[in-house]
């Protein structure tokens, strides 16, 4: 008789599928947890560096920036180089410079988010930009926002890097992107369009820059209306983990579902390199 792990780990083993060739994976709530590497997490990336995998690491986080990011991991115990991680930020400005090259933008964000777009040739400015840009920042200045609203009512568009509405701390519950783009969107009746998880759009650019492609990648996550919404819309083979904010019976309230269940990264670690 099959333990209840087996069965989940087994779920996709009815349906054939092309081996994987590239990952993606979140990283609060799969990699780390408070600032802490999960049990398995280093022995994932040394698996898909030791099978010469492309992958990277997600965040819809748009305060850091990639080599803050690879610091924070470092400290956590964790390797991994900074273009091996894609947050929000760099997906924000991935998509500016395509829609709209080497323009402007009147931004409320931090580092990694004027980073990102510095390095996509974008001007900031507050004198009729293009778009307004909106990223998390651990402090949100009412002066700043109230010239947003106005920029955007005089025809600015509005770009924010993710519509997660609240976010973590030591102390508690943080107000995030998505809560004060509502905000925003309350008072000028414009809605943002949301660049981060789940849209697709920075499941795709991602992908672009690694170099892969859908049909053989896989997603890796620990929330069903992000990370596996995304990795479905995007066509991704999608994974779940228990280790973070969806637990096994939340799976059942959402119209769609991952490929694999387990209950941590650690229990993906097989998977590397394998052939279905």
């Amino acid at each position: 008789m099959t333990s209840e792990k087996e069965n989940m780990m087994t779920a996709t083993s009815r349906v054939p599928h092309a081996p994987i060739t590239a990952w993606l994976t979140d990283m609060d709530g799969v990699l780390v947890k408070e600032n802490r590497a999960l049990p398995g997490a280093q022995d994932f990336l040394d698996a898909l560096n030791e099978n010469g995998l492309p992958f990277l690491v997600l965040t819809n986080n748009s305060i850091f920036t990639n080599r803050d990011l690879s610091a924070r991991l470092a400290q956590s115990g964790l390797s991994v180089p900074e273009d091996r991680i894609w947050t929000s930020a760099n997906a924000t400005a991935a998509f500016l410079a395509q829609q709209s090259p080497a323009s402007t933008a009147y931004v409320i964000g931090e580092a990694g988010l004027t980073t990102a777009l510095h390095h996509a040739d974008y001007i900031m400015t507050d004198a009729e930009p293009e778009y307004v840009v909106l990223g998390e920042t651990r402090t949100y200045d009412f002066n700043a926002i109230t010239r947003a609203i106005r920029l955007i009512e005089h025809g600015a568009k509005f770009i924010a890097t993710n519509p997660d509405i609240t976010g973590p701390s030591d102390e508690g519950t943080l107000p995030a992107t998505g809560a004060v783009a509502a905000m925003i969107q309350a008072a000028t009746g414009r809605r943002p369009y949301f660049v981060g998880k789940p849209n697709p759009v920075m499941i795709r650019a991602g992908l672009n820059q690694i170099g892969a492609h859908s049909e053989g990648a896989a997603m890796i996550g620990d929330r069903m209306d992000t990370d596996v919404r995304a990795g479905v819309e995007a066509g991704l083979r999608t994974h779940l983990v228990l280790s973070g904010s969806n637990t096994l019976a939340d799976v059942e309230a959402f119209p769609y579902r991952p490929a694999v269940i387990a209950e941590s990264i650690a229990d993906l670690v097989p998977l590397v390199g394998a052939s279905d």
